[in-house]
């Protein structure tokens, strides 16, 4: 008998102590100890979408606001992180089911989204329609603007109410760890 997953979406305020345990947890384990301390604070304060198979959560994606410049322009963006799914519920459509729900958020709250990705998810993310960002990629910094030309070629942005130029300059606001 096959037991069925759910996706539930909620905001962190609203999530049990326990329900983000087992977020770091699987986080943890799905990046093999490279999701840093700043990586899982940068998942938090906005909607969650956590597939639960009965009480055991198997995958997570988070989307929070920020700022990013395109243009000169202040853009409200819905920026995608944490996203994972268990090892052994890998291939089953549940990374498409959480990034339906994070779609979802970012339709009906935002102008824009965005997400950094690594060179293996790249096809993932542009079939769901998501656009490869083609120009250069900055970061507004406690210094001033600074280039990030190590990002250059991994993020991606869903146009909702605003159509980027894909191959002009976008700048991400300042926090600590992984600017993008």
């Amino acid at each position: 008998m096959t037991r069925m997953t759910e996706v539930r979406t909620a905001h962190t305020a609203d999530l049990d102590p326990t329900a983000l345990a087992a977020a770091r947890a699987l986080l943890d384990e799905a990046f093999d100890g490279d999701f840093s301390d700043h990586d899982w604070e940068h998942s938090l304060g906005g909607m969650h979408a956590m597939l639960w198979d009965g009480d055991e959560l198997v995958g997570h994606a988070s989307v929070v606001q920020r700022r990013l410049l395109l243009a000169g322009r202040a853009v409200r963006t819905g920026y995608v992180e944490a996203v994972a799914v268990a090892a052994s519920h890998r291939r089953n459509g549940h990374g498409t089911r959480l990034m339906t729900e994070v779609e979802r958020v970012i339709h009906g709250g935002y102008d824009l989204g965005a997400l950094s990705t690594s060179d293996e998810a790249h096809d993932f993310y542009a079939a769901r329609g998501w656009r490869l960002w083609r120009g250069p990629t900055f970061a507004v910094t406690p210094l001033g603007i600074a280039r990030t030309e190590d990002e250059d070629g991994g993020v991606y942005v869903l146009p909702v109410s605003v159509t980027p130029d894909l191959s002009g300059e976008i700048t991400c606001d300042w926090r600590d760890g992984d600017v993008w």
